[in-house]
């Protein structure tokens, strides 16, 4: 596997960009070629993702690792091929991608072309959960470190489970009710409003 090609930009055009490293032009894919249409002097990385099937060998390259790691992440998913994950990724909106993964906002991930409702539900299957190990530098405010529980906090998650709330859910409204400082009633029921919702 091509890790990475680092050289001189010579072609961009709707489709792919071609990256000239010590006088071999490679043929690279990317979500937006334009965003590597620089001063041709400059070089430049490539992030590359070989792609391997029957009747095709092509190169995919990214400005980032997170984003190929991303880019692979979607080709897992059954009914995205390279072209979908390319024109997902296109958007440049990593981190509402992943939010709205993650969110289960299926009326967002169809906004983008080739996805309909079964696709994004597949997306959503595949994909909730996983992302954090894969992009974590792209989302710092989805994935990051725990803040302190308050009592307060602490006694309202307790509750919460003792009125029979799965962890999974409760977890998905721990992010709200650490940026408020309420009383242990005031977070059940700001809790609840956000799970009945």
């Amino acid at each position: 596997m091509i890790e990475f090609i680092r050289g001189y930009v010579d072609y961009v055009c709707p489709e792919y960009i071609v990256i000239e490293n010590n006088g071999i032009g490679y043929q690279v894919f990317t979500p937006n070629p334009f965003s590597f249409q620089i001063n041709k002097q400059q070089r430049i990385v490539v992030y590359t993702y070989q792609y391997v099937r029957e009747d095709v060998l092509a190169l995919y390259g990214f400005h980032t690792r997170q984003e190929r790691a991303l880019f692979a992440k979607l080709l897992q998913v059954s009914g995205i091929g390279p072209k979908g994950a390319l024109a997902i990724l296109a958007a440049g909106q990593l981190e509402q991608l992943v939010e709205a993964i993650e969110a289960e906002d299926d009326k967002f991930l169809c906004k983008f072309p080739g996805v309909g409702k079964k696709t994004a539900r597949q997306m959503i299957l595949d994909l909730k959960g996983k992302l954090q190990a894969v992009v974590p530098d792209a989302f710092p405010n989805l994935f990051k470190e725990p803040i302190e529980e308050t009592d307060a906090l602490s006694e309202a998650l307790e509750a919460l489970k003792a009125l029979g709330y799965a962890e999974k859910e409760i977890q998905k409204v721990v992010p709200i009710l650490k940026q408020e400082q309420l009383s242990t009633e005031g977070y059940i029921k700001l809790a609840l409003q956000k799970l009945l919702k």
